[in-house]
C-alpha cells in the first residue's frame, strides 16, 4: 500500500539513527512493528488474572525478518 505523509524530520532522523536503517520504508516498517508489539503486549497484561483456571498454552516463537 502506498501512502503520503507528513513526517518530523527530527523524529525520522532519530530513528535513523536509533535503528541503523536509512530506507524510510524500512524504517516505517519497523516502527510499524515496534508499535504491534508493544501494543499487543499492553493488551496482553490487561487480560492478567482474568482466566485463573486456563490451560497453559503452547507459546510459538516469532522469527523476525
Amino acid at each position: 500500500m502506498r501512502a503520503t505523509v507528513s513526517l518530523d524530520d527530527d523524529l525520522l532522523r532519530t530513528a535513523e539513527e536509533y535503528s541503523g536503517l536509512t530506507e524510510r520504508a524500512a524504517l516505517i516498517r519497523a516502527a510499524l512493528k515496534s508499535l504491534i508489539a508493544r501494543e499487543a503486549g499492553c493488551r496482553l497484561l490487561a487480560l492478567a488474572g482474568t482466566a485463573p483456571n486456563i490451560e497453559d498454552v503452547r507459546r510459538l516463537r516469532v522469527d523476525e525478518q
